[in-house]
């Protein structure tokens, strides 16, 4: 009786050391790059957080400048450390002053009347320092026809009005804001899509 032919054995083809370089490369390639992308990402919320903030517009007074249901990014870093000056047209985000308790309700308007300047409106037609302030962001459809006596802005405060003037509660009906109250200027629109665009 023949004894039984020993098994084959066959031995595992043994990796080059070009190949377990290549595996490790990738690996590392793999985390450096993952590495990067979160700290990307950490870096852009941080960015949002400290210069930039998300916002959604409650309202049609900023019509057709911005519509109802809008998201869009505010400025909040030059206002907040002076580095930014307010200007005349500047679309801001401020405390409403009238809010109770205080600091809990946030209106979104354009900026008309300065420190020091007059502000009247005539007939809907606004008159800073004796001139007719061109309007081109307010259509005919939007203006009213009601007026605003002739006022002085007191020093650090703002005179503010929405661009949709038929349907705004603004400093015609309420008075000036206080510069401390601003916290931040509409820069961006980055929702809907069809709106994406900076804010003019």
């Amino acid at each position: 009786m023949s004894e039984p032919a020993p098994e084959a054995i066959v031995p595992a083809a043994a990796s080059s050391p070009e190949t377990g370089e290549r595996s490790r490369s990738v690996i590392i390639t793999t985390v450096a790059w993952f590495r990067d992308l979160m700290l990307s990402v950490l870096i852009a919320v941080l960015v949002i957080l400290l210069l930039y903030r998300p916002v959604k517009v409650e309202g049609t007074s900023m019509m057709p400048s911005l519509f109802d249901q809008e998201r869009l990014f505010i400025n909040q870093f030059s206002y907040k450390f002076g580095l930014g000056d307010i200007k005349r047209g500047d679309t801001v985000v401020f405390w409403f002053p009238e809010a109770q308790p205080p600091n809990t309700t946030s209106y979104i308007k354009r900026v008309i009347g300065l420190p020091g300047d007059t502000v009247a409106v005539q007939d809907g037609y606004v008159i800073v320092n004796g001139k007719k302030l061109v309007e081109n962001y307010v259509p005919p459809e939007y203006r009213d026809d009601r007026s605003y006596p002739l006022h002085v802005v007191p020093p650090n405060d703002y005179f503010v009005l929405g661009d949709h003037r038929v349907s705004s509660n603004d400093s015609r009906a309420w008075g000036f804001v206080p510069r401390n109250y601003i916290y931040g200027k509409a820069v961006f629109v980055f929702w809907p899509p069809e709106h994406i665009g900076t804010v003019r």
